[in-house]
């Protein structure tokens, strides 16, 4: 169970979290927060969500978390709701999971090509680039012979993963990649996935209102 109240700069500040449930504090748009949704949908705990808009705070948010941004979530995931395992049991397996970060911490290429097309600039270097990266991904898999990132069923890095390339149909760039292409399907049918996903027009809805200088938090709301 979840919900989506929206939470203004004037708004009072949120009661205690109900009995058997976490609270989330999110940005409906933002990449991060929705990784926290849709492990916490995957692995079936109850939350409460509280989407804060980022252009105007609560006073009561900076003292929840004083660097004003989100994601703001405490608890033990995986060690504390064992019911469905995400990661791998052994520490070297993780390990190797966690090198594909190399990926997340590179792909803000959406925004940057967004904001380039929109300033006249040529982005046609980004593109490239991403191109190239969705092409090694896609060797990953053909190479390793796997459905998913972490094997044969979605894993914790599938999950990580997941929200940049929900944004990257609004750039239609997986020409070429016909084994990303399976993957993407693949996570589309997912329960989590489909509990947390926004459609490719509010995403375009959304960078539209980035791009313009004007970000529109509450979107679809």
């Amino acid at each position: 169970h979840s919900s989506f109240p929206k939470i203004l700069g004037c708004s009072a500040a949120p009661g205690p979290v109900p009995k058997g449930y976490i609270k989330v504090y999110s940005m409906r748009f933002c990449l991060f927060a929705q990784r926290a949704r849709l492990v916490l949908k995957a692995k079936g705990i109850k939350h409460e969500i509280i989407n804060v808009h980022l252009a105007d705070k609560p006073e009561w948010y900076l003292i929840k978390n004083p660097f004003g941004i989100v994601l703001t979530l405490e608890t033990p995931l995986d060690e504390g709701y064992p019911e469905k395992q995400l990661l791998p049991s052994s520490p070297f397996a993780k390990a190797k999971n966690d090198a594909g970060v190399f990926f997340q911490s590179r792909i803000g290429y959406f925004y940057r090509i967004s904001s380039g097309r929109k300033n006249g600039q040529d982005v046609s270097g980004l593109e490239a680039e991403l191109k190239e990266k969705l092409s090694k991904l896609n060797e990953d898999l053909v190479k390793k012979k796997i459905k998913f990132f972490g094997g044969d069923s979605i894993t914790m890095f599938d999950y990580m993963m997941w929200p940049w390339f929900e944004r990257l149909e609004v750039f239609d760039c997986l020409d070429g990649t016909p084994e990303m292409k399976m993957w993407t399907e693949r996570m589309l049918e997912d329960p989590a996935v489909k509990a947390t996903i926004h459609s490719v027009d509010a995403h375009k809805a959304f960078f539209k209102s980035f791009v313009d200088g004007k970000p529109d938090y509450d979107y679809g709301l």
